[in-house]
């Protein structure tokens, strides 16, 4: 998308929610730290089009103690539960499971993304992921980025 275009909308989003009375649908992308360079991408690609980000935390430091742990949980659990859907790129590890059972337990629509028919299979699937809300993603990142914009729509 030509980057002037891609600031305007940011900035137009930022002026409807300064200005109150539309809602601009906000995201949250879970996912284990070797796929950073994806949910970046797919943060930017969301961004572009006029979705909110609730929290990017690709930005942190890996942390090194229990008080950096607690600070960063406050964080992502703050934005799963400010976010209207959430995005959940396989492999994913424990956190993301967990951010996954908060937006569960909150109703929000989840996309489950897998490059590969591994959510399928009896042997490597979970319960929770054949659930109504749980729309299930296999394939490519675009993809993916297609059935989210076209069943969520930017504003709420």
């Amino acid at each position: 998308m030509d980057i002037l275009l891609s600031l305007t909308l940011r900035l137009f989003s930022n002026l409807l929610i300064t200005l109150g009375g539309i809602d601009i649908n906000k995201f949250y992308l879970a996912s284990s730290l070797n796929n950073k360079d994806m949910v970046r991408h797919v943060s930017m690609q969301l961004i572009d089009k006029g979705y909110i980000h609730t929290y990017d935390w690709t930005k942190n430091e890996h942390a090194a103690t229990i008080e950096d742990l607690r600070e960063i949980g406050l964080h992502e659990k703050k934005a799963v539960l400010d976010a209207d859907f959430i995005i959940v790129l396989l492999r994913a590890g424990k956190g993301s499971h967990i951010e996954f059972g908060i937006a569960l337990g909150q109703g929000k629509n989840i996309y489950l993304y897998s490059p590969n028919d591994d959510i399928n299979k009896f042997e490597t699937t979970s319960t929770f992921y054949h659930l109504p809300n749980v729309k299930k993603c296999i394939g490519t990142i675009e993809a993916l980025i297609d059935e989210v914009t076209e069943s969520q729509p930017i504003f709420s």
